[in-house]
């Protein structure tokens, strides 16, 4: 038979005992710390039900930055360290907030109060991605029955950053053209102008680019292969590193004007040795930087008036 059975605790805290058997043993569930008679009753009732549906609630504390830490290693270990590097940046802001405090005490108004907190200088973009990340986990910790409520539920983002608008960022078909018929203009004139020139006719990402050895340029057929990336920021490994996922694995069909450029630049090319296309030795990474590519970008749309 289950029962509750609730005390009085230094005159504040209450707890409950739900009696339950085990292998025709005694084996009560016991657990305090609730502020008044009504918050016991209430989780020996969840209590009760999982017993009933036969399940054994976890009832040990487990702190939910050592958890999400766990989740970390256990679940998002095969993403590249750039995208694992986020799941570090929400364990860390997890920490700043939570500490140690533990997951079965976490109420959607904490959580609620954390993201509120969180967002009052980060951009749509960032609370989104932490929201996912904590969300993810708490399903989880659902699944292995350490809590029994989705305290990450109905959670209302709230952000103080504006995102850019679309037209601040992207460039219509026109202007496109404007800069490719300039870049072209310049194409001879430094390595950086080739790789603007790239970048506006493949879509490649920056470490992408960044990332081409001449192996990866088949002259014969007009394609570019990309396999690999290159660190070219603080924040990645030195050296090569693997792509995005593996769908960014591919090989780019070109047309033969911009490969032409590429091959009669191969013919001049200064070796070294890994044999990177944009290698650049007054780097501190060895290739060109996204800071003085893009400073040039923004001089030729300025130029451009676009």
């Amino acid at each position: 038979m289950i029962y509750g059975e609730y005390s009085k605790k230094g005159g504040k805290n209450y707890q409950y005992t739900v009696s339950r058997m085990e292998n025709g043993k005694s084996k009560p569930i016991r657990k305090g710390g609730f502020r008044s008679k009504k918050h016991a009753r209430i989780a020996a009732a969840e209590v009760e039900l999982q017993l009933g549906k036969g399940i054994i609630p976890y009832l040990r504390p487990f702190p939910i930055d050592k958890y999400f830490e766990r989740w970390i290693q256990l679940y998002k270990s095969h993403l590249s360290e750039t995208t694992q590097k986020h799941y570090h940046y929400t364990l860390k802001a997890i920490i700043t907030h939570f500490g140690s405090r533990p997951l079965q005490e976490i109420t959607r108004h904490d959580y609620q109060l954390f993201l509120n907190k969180y967002g009052n200088n980060k951009s749509k973009e960032t609370l989104e991605k932490l929201n996912s990340h904590i969300r993810a986990c708490a399903k989880d910790a659902i699944e292995e029955q350490i809590i029994n409520i989705d305290f990450t539920r109905k959670a209302v983002l709230s952000w103080k950053i504006p995102p850019k608008h679309s037209m601040d960022k992207l460039l219509n078909y026109s202007d496109s053209e404007l800069l490719l018929t300039e870049i072209m203009k310049k194409r001879n004139e430094s390595l950086v102008f080739s790789l603007l020139l790239l970048a506006l006719t493949t879509g490649m990402r920056f470490g992408e680019l960044v990332g081409l050895t001449w192996s990866d340029f088949d002259f014969n057929n007009n394609t570019i292969t990309i396999n690999k990336t290159w660190g070219y920021m603080k924040r990645n490994i030195d050296g090569f590193c693997p792509t995005k996922n593996e769908n960014s694995i591919r090989t780019i069909k070109m047309n033969e004007l911009t490969m032409n450029h590429f091959y009669i630049l191969s013919q001049f090319k200064k070796t070294n040795k890994h044999q990177l296309v944009f290698y650049y030795p007054n780097s501190k990474y060895r290739v060109l930087g996204n800071s003085l590519v893009n400073k040039q970008l923004g001089e030729l749309l300025k130029g451009l008036g676009i």
